[in-house]
């Protein structure tokens, strides 16, 4: 595998500093939330992460319509990446999302609406996954994909604009929540300090992941490219 560039060999400092940063903010820098406490913390990497993963797939929907203009395989290798990527980040904000909901709420899952949306949005881009398994021709595996993220990723502002739609116990970060939320609580200047900078360090570290996976994507691709030649 060719080395790694400059600029990618910083982003991977460049994260973990962040990363170590941000969790120093999340514990010894915003003050713990009266009412819930210090459960309250998992709030910075369970916004954070569902902000990763939606990004993510949005990513995936925008490479799926360049592929369709220009047929190019290099977007296929984007959208599968970001795909990847973002299933784990969104898996991660579903279960500390639980984490969360349990002394929030009283249990650790509740059909809501938004829960209920989140978990499909889950499921949509893991059979994102298993169509392309199904499809040996790459060409065919790239436009069916590139179709496939284009109707998921109506999904993500679904997801999104879930508990604004319906009566949920999700409190909405930004906007106004419904009546029946419960757990939400107003941020003080460290809190929103420290919520941005969640947001900015899974952002990076969205980033430079996808990078990785972009490089490890071509590389599999000439590997595919030599396995077809050979059995021609």
């Amino acid at each position: 595998m060719e080395k790694q560039p400059l600029a990618l060999r910083i982003l991977n400092v460049v994260s973990g500093i962040l990363l170590v940063t941000a969790t120093c903010l999340v514990f010894f820098y915003a003050p713990m939330e009266l009412v819930m406490g210090q459960v309250q913390r998992i709030f910075y990497f369970h916004v954070a992460n569902a902000w990763v993963g939606m990004l993510g797939f949005l990513v995936a929907a925008i490479a799926g319509i360049a592929y369709l203009r220009t047929h190019d395989l290099k977007w296929d290798i984007v959208e599968q990446a970001a795909v990847e990527i973002s299933l784990v980040f969104f898996f991660i904000t579903i279960v500390s999302g639980s984490i969360w909901a349990y002394p929030a709420w009283g249990t650790w899952w509740t059909w809501d609406p938004r829960l209920t949306t989140a978990a499909i949005l889950e499921m949509v881009y893991i059979a994102y996954l298993l169509l392309r398994q199904g499809i040996e021709d790459p060409d065919r595996r790239a436009r069916f994909g590139a179709v496939y993220t284009l109707i998921g990723g109506l999904s993500v502002p679904i997801t999104f604009i879930s508990i604004r739609l319906f009566r949920t116990i999700h409190p909405a970060l930004i906007g106004t929540a419904s009546a029946a939320a419960q757990g939400g609580f107003d941020m003080t200047p460290h809190m929103l300090q420290t919520f941005l900078f969640g947001l900015l360090t899974f952002s990076v570290i969205f980033a430079t992941l996808l990078w990785h996976r972009i490089r490890l994507g071509r590389l599999a691709e000439k590997v595919e490219q030599v396995k077809l030649k050979v059995m021609q």
